[in-house]
């Protein structure tokens, strides 16, 4: 297995073409000896042409691995039935997958086939497989296969959901933006809004529907980052009876509901247990249940339009079923983004935290793609947005964003510059500028030789820049204040990065 392993790395170096015009045919005339221990070669054309762009070629590749799964050679007919889903699979294949699940007397070699099955059977494997119970080949992946086939299904963002008795979503944001996710829905609320706040917990904001609405309707909220429907709660996840009462909530009238209202396409869900260590045992069993219990719902792990997702605490799960909506449409404007763009809703928040004055003049030092000077402007009264970046590809991404948000009360300005070059900008003269709004680098994944001077710099500047009453708002990773007495803090909040605690701090010109 170590020389499979290690002649499979070396193929794998190889360019396409070299690979499928010289070392094949070299493969082809091999004595059967010698093809078995050179079998890793199956295995590198299966991988490196399974993300070929020639049809032609990858369609030639595909017709000799079918040949392959005549071959004498179990290892190589085994190696070659792994391959095929890689290259996609047609009914020619799936016939020959079937006749060898049907007439071989290899364990190994028949969960091979199965697997291959699941991932690529039709029609024709239904057939085999329906209606038998505990089969070698999943019914309910091959369910899901075909029913990925005849189409990939979607999420119908417009679909009016019917007003359900003790329905209930959750909002899930960042640690430390939760109460800017609730302010933002209560605000709605006291508008007639379609969703009231229950309750904050942790990083979760519960929310009920008033009555009917669209996923379209809970998307105009700009600070959340995911929503969920709640399905319910198991009340000792460690349990033997766990396992069955999750599949009882993944297959439950509730979820079948939720799905079939604002699915198109066939219900197709991916379990995810959220906690640490390998569960994948336990998702096979719950799925297997809940496809017993509903054979309507689907658990399928490729391109599935919902997921639900299992999240641990220290006594209970929470079962929650969360579109998984792509694009987002509250990212419209998002052509591009940079390695180290802000988090969307973060910066939606970043703005909301600014609040609003008339006539905005705002700047972002360090722009990236623009995200927060497009929330700015989609949040208040903005009249001028002005990016500056050191990265010249950052800029164009920044401008190019900026165009796709179309913000036609808005002008836009974008320099490529350090930010200490503001008396180069017209726009940003002494005095002028009102809310100063920024996600810094924060030294993980831009290094940045000297942290505390550029932040020192850039609270310098802003009290320079900005008019009486004007507002910076930034993430600062640092235990660094402004010295500056016109400068005033307002507010701070720790933030939750990614595992990386900053402050996201409110300053005001006096």
């Amino acid at each position: 297995m170590k020389a499979d392993n290690e002649l499979y790395r070396q193929l794998r170096e190889l360019p396409p073409q070299q690979l499928w015009m010289e070392e094949v045919p070299k493969f082809d005339r091999l004595s059967p000896k010698e093809r078995n221990q050179q079998v890793a070669l199956v295995r590198a054309v299966g991988v490196v042409f399974s993300t070929s762009r020639n049809p032609e070629m990858k369609a030639a590749v595909k017709a000799w691995m079918v040949g392959l799964l005549q071959d004498p050679n179990e290892k190589i007919r085994r190696y070659a039935t792994a391959a095929i889903p890689k290259l996609g699979g047609d009914e020619s294949s799936e016939r020959k997958l079937l006749d060898i699940l049907q007439t071989t007397q290899v364990d190994r070699e028949k969960r091979k086939v199965a697997e291959a099955l699941e991932k690529i059977g039709g029609a024709e494997t239904l057939k085999v497989v329906a209606g038998k119970g505990d089969q070698l080949v999943s019914e309910q992946k091959v369910r899901a296969s075909v029913a990925r086939l005849e189409g990939p299904g979607a999420i119908r963002m417009d679909a009016i959901l019917p007003k359900q008795a003790g329905l209930k979503l959750h909002l899930r944001c960042r640690a430390g933006l939760e109460s800017i996710v609730a302010d933002e829905l209560r605000e709605a609320e006291a508008r007639q809004g379609k969703f009231r706040v229950v309750e904050v917990r942790g990083t979760c904001v519960v929310v009920e529907p008033k009555g009917p609405f669209s996923l379209a309707d809970l998307y105009r909220f700009r600070c959340f980052d995911t929503a969920s429907f709640v399905l319910g709660l198991v009340r000792s996840p460690q349990s033997a009876t766990a396992i069955e009462e999750l599949a009882k909530l993944v297959a439950s009238p509730l979820a079948e509901f939720l799905m079939k209202s604002l699915t198109e396409g066939a219900l197709r869900y991916r379990l995810s247990m959220l906690a640490e260590g390998n569960h994948d045992a336990a998702v096979a069993k719950v799925t297997a249940e809940a496809f017993r219990l509903n054979p309507r719902i689907l658990n399928d792990a490729r391109e599935s339009p919902w997921s639900v997702d299992v999240l641990f605490n220290e006594i209970s799960a929470s079962v929650e079923l969360r579109p998984r909506v792509s694009p987002n449409p509250r990212l419209y404007y998002r052509t591009d983004a940079i390695n180290a763009a802000s988090h969307p809703p973060l910066a939606a928040c970043l703005a909301r935290l600014a609040g609003k004055q008339a006539d905005e003049l705002v700047w972002d030092p360090f722009c990236g793609s623009g995200l927060e000077l497009i929330e700015a402007a989609l949040f208040g009264d903005v009249a001028q947005v002005v990016g500056t970046d050191i990265d010249p590809a950052a800029i164009a991404i920044a401008q190019a964003n900026f165009t796709a948000a179309k913000l036609p009360r808005t002008k836009g300005a974008f320099y490529a510059c350090d930010f200490r070059d503001v008396t180069k900008i017209p726009q940003l003269d002494r005095g002028k500028v009102s809310l100063v709004i920024s996600n810094p680098p924060l030294g993980r994944r831009v290094r940045v030789p000297n942290m505390h001077g550029l932040f020192a710099d850039l609270f310098r500047l802003s009290s320079e820049v900005l008019r009486s009453g004007g507002r910076l708002v930034f993430v600062n990773p640092l235990r660094l204040e402004s010295v500056d007495p016109t400068l005033r803090l307002e507010s701070r909040r720790p933030v939750d990065l990614g595992g990386y605690e900053c402050r996201v701090e409110v300053y005001r010109k006096r």
